[in-house]
């Protein structure tokens, strides 16, 4: 994310503080699509992630005065879409654990093109063989290009999780993808 997108959405969530209508649409608009990816990437379902980012708009939207740095938004908004995701797996799932629910397979999200497509399709294809949790963090990390810090804040877990999470998704994609190199 640019500093410009930083400061439009530093904007946006001042605006919306103060009652206006539209920046809040704005933002909406803005951050939407990323809330949106974040729940289908640990749900692996488009249409309960939907339904988990609609609800958690209106926890957002509740808890909006209470966020103290407007540049914090989109991790803010992140940790509490990934606190709907725990909750909706629960009421699923009673007495699973997020680690025993492996996707099968992983829509992308968002659209690949140019000659550099099919690299990113086996890529995208690599990471959704994780679990879901390492899957999440490089995701946001790689994907969404948050700080470590970032993806603490957004899945609510500590610096040094995000840290291992990454190290051990790291090896495992550089073995999937070596293995697809050598093919």
């Amino acid at each position: 994310m640019n500093a410009a997108e930083r400061a439009l959405e530093a904007y946006l969530v001042a605006s919306a503080r103060l009652g206006d209508r539209r920046a809040l649409s704005q933002l909406v608009r803005l951050r939407g699509p990323r809330l949106f990816a974040h729940a289908a990437r640990l749900l692996g379902e488009r249409e309960a992630a939907r339904d988990v980012v609609q609800e958690a708009w209106v926890e957002i939207l509740r808890g909006l005065h209470g966020l103290r740095d407007d540049a914090a938004f989109l991790p803010w908004a992140l940790r509490i879409v990934s606190r709907r995701v725990a909750r909706e797996i629960t009421r699923r799932q009673r007495g699973r654990q997020l680690a025993d629910e492996v996707a099968a397979e992983m829509d992308p999200v968002t659209a690949e093109a140019g000659p550099a497509g099919v690299d990113a399709a086996q890529v995208r294809a690599a990471i959704a063989t994780l679990p879901r949790e390492q899957a999440a963090t490089v995701a946001l990390f790689y994907l969404e290009d948050l700080g470590v810090a970032e993806v603490a804040t957004a899945l609510d877990v500590p610096v040094g999780t995000v840290k291992t999470r990454l190290m051990h998704a790291r090896r495992k994609l550089y073995a999937q993808l070596k293995g697809m190199d050598d093919e």
